[in-house]
């Protein structure tokens, strides 16, 4: 269940109305997912409205152990031309291709496009080495991507992750601002202690698994910002990982990517901006937690498995 079918409730303000990053208009995702035994893994697509114009957008890195494909003309353009895919670590080149193709097709005309391709590595649970993703999963994930609920935990990128000592994946959250929507959907699957409104969680059953990892956020929003502004969104994204229990481990690879589907030529003022703050760290918080209390059980690759949070410890958590 979501998290907050078990009665937590994450901040104060209201969501949108899905709870997601769909919420955002215009905004599509759709997935691919692998799950075959012993391979866990998938695709899952960004898709803003209208984005071959370019929409403002910035990126924030919280600890750069990753590969975050396209990550370099974002941050020298303050712009984001493509869909964000999110994939397995060595799937990432494979899948930055295929965007490619997809876009070339899209635009007989272009000659330069700037595919942004992130990730966590799900080789825990997953072959990972086979490298299994091909151009029509990804194909698949961007021409199914829809304004939908998104589905949560073990689908898409999120197939085979785990985080805070237990099995994780995609998860997805929104709010509502006076003027807008933040929206933000993660790839959860980094360590530390799952931390549920304060209250730590200690998984009932230890076991060991890898240390780090990473952990993808994006970051959607109507409302008008610049790609300056939206850089201190991104970082506030990564804050929020603090609030469910995150180690920040040097071995993991913590990203936010944060957009704007509004071209205004006038951004807020800055003084405005401390909703818009609240607004992304309660809606990332809350997709964390989804994107645990939604995930199932795996047993994968050579027999390893990662274990679903137990119901019962969160509803204790709740107020």
């Amino acid at each position: 269940m979501r998290i907050r079918e078990l009665g937590v409730v994450p901040g104060v303000l209201p969501t949108g109305p899905l709870n997601a990053i769909t919420d955002v208009p215009g905004v599509l995702v759709g997935q691919t997912t692998l799950a075959t035994g012993a391979l866990n893994t998938g695709v899952t697509a960004i898709v803003p409205p209208d984005f071959a114009a370019g929409l403002p957008a910035a990126v924030a890195v919280g600890n750069g152990y990753g590969k975050l494909v396209g990550s370099t003309q974002v941050d020298e353009l303050g712009v984001v031309e493509t869909p964000i895919l999110l994939t397995g670590t060595l799937s990432v080149f494979r899948v930055a291709d295929a965007l490619l193709s997809w876009l070339l097709e899209r635009d007989p005309s272009a000659t330069s496009l700037n595919p942004v391709v992130g990730e966590t590595n799900d080789g825990y649970l997953s072959d990972i080495r086979s490298r299994p993703i091909t151009p029509e999963h990804v194909f698949a994930a961007l021409d199914s991507a829809s304004a939908d609920l998104p589905a949560e935990g073990n689908v898409g990128a999120g197939t085979g992750t785990g985080a805070l000592g237990f099995k994780a994946g995609i998860g997805t959250s929104s709010r509502a601002v006076a003027d807008g929507l933040v929206g933000v959907l993660v790839q959860s699957n980094f360590s530390g202690t799952l931390t549920v409104l304060g209250t730590p969680i200690k998984p009932p059953v230890e076991k060991a698994a890898p240390e780090g990892n990473s952990c993808m956020i994006v970051v959607a929003t109507d409302l008008p910002l610049d790609a300056r502004q939206l850089g201190r969104v991104a970082r506030r994204a990564i804050f929020a990982m603090g609030r469910v229990g995150s180690d920040f481990s040097p071995g993991s690879g913590d990203y936010a990517i944060a957009f704007s589907t509004n071209r205004a030529a006038v951004p807020m003022r800055d003084k405005a901006l401390k909703d818009v703050f609240n607004a992304t760290t309660e809606a990332t918080e809350e997709a964390l937690l989804n994107s645990l209390t939604m995930a199932t059980t795996v047993t994968g690759y050579h027999g390893n498995t990662q274990y679903a949070v137990p119901e019962e410890l969160i509803r204790s958590t709740a107020r």
